[in-house]
Parts: structure tokens; C-alpha cells; sequence
């Protein structure tokens, strides 16, 4: 600052008189209240959708475990399936193949089971992780597959120990 200009200051404020610590304001505005973004229709919109979509398919194609089973299947089984307590009796790896390939093996390997009284079979479909950017393949394919056969009573993705979210554990009806 130029002298004159210091100078000038001071005349302006020559008579002002410092504030006491009770007397000052505090000129800083308050906060405004936040405000919902979303409409009720719009609320009403994403919980119609959230409750048409299909979770497992959802979740398949996220890379999260497969989990299904026909309504008299209760708790209890789903459970124990779960948890791998029922004995494998039999397993086929779709590792490989392709969605052509691996849906006739499948469903000849699910009616073969059923047929020999088996009744808990393991299903390895793998992660995906080879199929780059689009994603799990055979996933999402074997968790529709299964869903319509009739011989599926349940399904739930295994433990680690037996391939995770790779390979499904499959409860069987004995026909």
C-alpha cells in the first residue's frame, strides 16, 4: 500500500472503536436445510422396480452367490445345503464350454442324477473371469437352466472351500 492510501484509511476509520467478545455478531449464514431430491412418485417408482427385479439373476451377473429353491423347500435344507451338509454325490465342471455346449450336458448330468437317486449334486460353472469385460457367461445361464427343470427342488452357491460363487450346490428331487 502506497503511504497516501494508508493514510487515507486511517481518517476513514480515525473514530470506529474495536468490538467488545460479546458484542460481535457472527455474520456467517446458517446452513440451508437439505432437501429431498427424489419426488414421492419418484420414490414410489424405484421401490415398484426394486421389488420386479430379480435378485438372483441380479446377482449372478454381479459376480455374488446364486441362492433358489421351490416354495416346500424350507429353511432348514436351504441351510444345510448352504453349509455343504449334505453329501455330493455326483459333480460335472462346465469349465470351458461354451453356452451351447455346456446347456445338453447339464441337463442330461441333472436328469441322470435324479434318475440314480441322487439327490445333492455340485454344479461348477466358474466365476466368469475369463470372459472379460461381458461378464459371466455360464452363471447367468445354469441360474435360469436349473430354475425351470423339474428336477431342481434348490440351489445355493458352495462354500470357498468348494469353489464359492463358481460352482452351486443342487438339491434334487428323488423321482
Amino acid at each position: 500500500m502506497k503511504d497516501e492510501d494508508l493514510e487515507a484509511f486511517r481518517r476513514a476509520v480515525a473514530d470506529t472503536k474495536p468490538l467488545d467478545v460479546e458484542q460481535r455478531v457472527d455474520t456467517a449464514r446458517p446452513k440451508p436445510k437439505p432437501k429431498a431430491r427424489f419426488s414421492r412418485a419418484d420414490e414410489t417408482e424405484a421401490l415398484r422396480e426394486s421389488l420386479e427385479a430379480d435378485v438372483d439373476e441380479i446377482e449372478a451377473l454381479n459376480g455374488e452367490a446364486l441362492r433358489f429353491h421351490r416354495p416346500h423347500i424350507g429353511r432348514r435344507t436351504m441351510r444345510k445345503l448352504a453349509r455343504g451338509s449334505y453329501a455330493v454325490q455326483a459333480e460335472i465342471d462346465l469349465h470351458g464350454m461354451t453356452v451351447a455346449e455346456a446347456k445338453p450336458r447339464l441337463r442330461q448330468f441333472i436328469v441322470d442324477s435324479a434318475r440314480s437317486g441322487r439327490r445333492c449334486v455340485r454344479v461348477v460353472h466358474g466365476k466368469g473371469l475369463g470372459s472379460g469385460q461381458r461378464g459371466p457367461v455360464l452363471k447367468p445361464s445354469v441360474n435360469a437352466w436349473l430354475r425351470r427343470w423339474d428336477e431342481v427342488l434348490a440351489f445355493v452357491s458352495t462354500r470357498q472351500v468348494h469353489g464359492g460363487t463358481g460352482a452351486i450346490h443342487v438339491l434334487l428331487s428323488d423321482s
